[in-house]
């Protein structure tokens, strides 16, 4: 893509493939509000969003042709629903040059260990993202060990949504979401990634609130990364002025330019994929004359880096 830097690769760390799977979950508790008609249908209406198809393979297109569109070379697309593994392994199987996937996983489930392995060993998929808000369960509980073995095997990627956690379309149809935020707190990681040293962690949006506390666990473990994925609105949160260009400044500082991922934390269609996001913090690499080298690494070349090792 071409940007203040020159033509640079573009590797979106983090978007989320919300596939047919992901909303007939939502759809299933909600379907007796749409009569006996198209449910799936009018909850898209409801929304204002085109859904996708069964196939998982069309919304892989969908976001490749995103991707053509805009300039990005590659992404990390998410299966955001438990035991979504297989929507995210066909979009990898039919553009595995464009895609890399990762699956959301509850570590609570006696089943989440093999599940994993599977994921990782004959699906192809590059990252386990864990919610401990969502489900429940710290990131020091050695419950999650045989999570982080499975994930040491091959060199996967663990992602882990500390802060504040919404999730908007869930608000929009009035669905619950009991999340317990004593469990959002970045530095329950700091005993896992001492632990298991050689995997790589990636922590989203700047810790989504608890910007303090991901600098320090930065600062401890050089196994930790930040992804500076969506606008980070929860600035407004903090109890002192914080922008997005200070959220890089310090950051740069803690963790230098080579433990920093971009990502936008795209979502769905017709919105597709966040280019505000990226010119935001583009520009704001260059307002902070970040060399051209350094840049390329954060928006692409240290998540290449990282998959490569697997």
């Amino acid at each position: 893509m071409q940007t203040a830097f020159g033509d640079v690769p573009v590797f979106d760390a983090h978007a989320h493939f919300f596939s047919y799977r992901f909303f007939q979950g939502l759809l299933e508790p909600i379907k007796a509000r749409y009569g006996s008609g198209d449910a799936y249908g009018a909850m898209g209406k409801e929304l204002g969003l085109e859904l996708p198809e069964a196939d998982p393979t069309k919304l892989a297109a969908r976001w490749v042709a995103e991707m053509d569109r805009h300039g990005v070379d590659r992404m990390v697309l998410m299966a955001s629903a438990v035991g979504d593994e297989e929507s995210a392994a066909a979009a990898v199987k039919a553009y595995p040059d464009r895609i890399a996937g990762y699956f959301m996983l509850d570590p609570t489930k006696p089943d989440a260990a093999v599940r994993a392995r599977h994921a990782i060993l004959q699906l192809g998929l590059q990252g386990i993202a864990l919610f401990p808000a969502m489900h429940h369960f710290s990131a020091a509980d050695e419950r999650v060990w045989p999570i982080y073995h499975a994930a040491a095997e091959r060199n996967a990627v663990v992602f882990v949504h500390f802060g504040l956690l919404k999730i908007a379309i869930r608000d929009r149809l009035g669905l619950p979401s009991k999340f317990d935020m004593r469990f959002s707190n970045p530095l329950d990681l700091h005993k896992a990634a001492k632990e298991f040293s050689n995997i790589n962690f990636q922590i989203p949006h700047f810790g989504c609130g608890f910007f303090h506390e991901a600098l320090m666990l930065g600062d401890l473990c050089d196994n930790v990364h930040l992804d500076t994925s969506s606008s980070n609105a929860w600035v407004k949160l903090m109890p002192h002025p914080l922008t997005v260009r200070d959220l890089f400044e310090k950051s740069l500082a803690v963790f230098g330019p080579s433990r920093l991922l971009f990502g936008t934390d795209s979502t769905v269609f017709p919105r597709g994929w966040r280019a505000d996001v990226f010119r935001e913090q583009a520009q704001i690499l260059s307002d902070l004359k970040v060399s051209p080298a350094d840049a390329a690494a954060i928006l692409g070349g240290n998540l290449a880096r990282l998959l490569a090792r697997q």
